[in-house]
């Protein structure tokens, strides 16, 4: 497991994260913080909350229906940041309707479409899906 601290000022290409799912999603957004941070001009602070959400959801949703682990891969162009999430999992992110009462969830992939500028899910029999999730900047 990649051993990354809120702290650390590097920048990595790729997280993987195994197991330890709390910490593994701070740790997640951390990067995502991070990384925003480092982008030349820095992303502004709606751009960077947004992929902090965005990283936070997707990899939740990783960790709770695609078998426990994930790769989180962040990368960025003159005009967006890309978030790309792979799991083991074939199972396709459903929407669901948001349940108001907050027990059930059902607002992340809401959540997500609301602030990309593209979503792409793409499955690779046998190995899982990734999820390509683009914020405009």
């Amino acid at each position: 497991m990649n051993d990354i601290q809120a702290t650390d000022t590097s920048v990595p290409a790729d997280l993987v994260i195994e197991d330890d799912c709390a910490a593994g999603i701070a740790r997640a957004r951390d990067v995502a913080r991070v990384y925003a941070a480092s982008l030349d001009p820095a992303a502004p602070a709606d751009t960077s909350d947004a992929l902090q959400l965005v990283v936070s959801e997707l990899t939740t949703n990783a960790l709770r229906h695609g078998g426990g682990h994930y790769t989180l891969h962040l990368s960025s162009g003159p005009d967006s940041v890309s978030v790309a999430v792979s799991d083991n999992s074939s199972v396709l992110p459903q929407e669901r309707i948001p349940d108001l009462a907050g027990r059930a969830g059902g607002f992340g992939w809401h959540m997500v479409r609301h602030y990309c500028r593209s979503l792409a899910v793409t499955l690779v029999p046998g190995e899982g899906k990734t999820i390509l999730a683009v914020l405009p900047l």
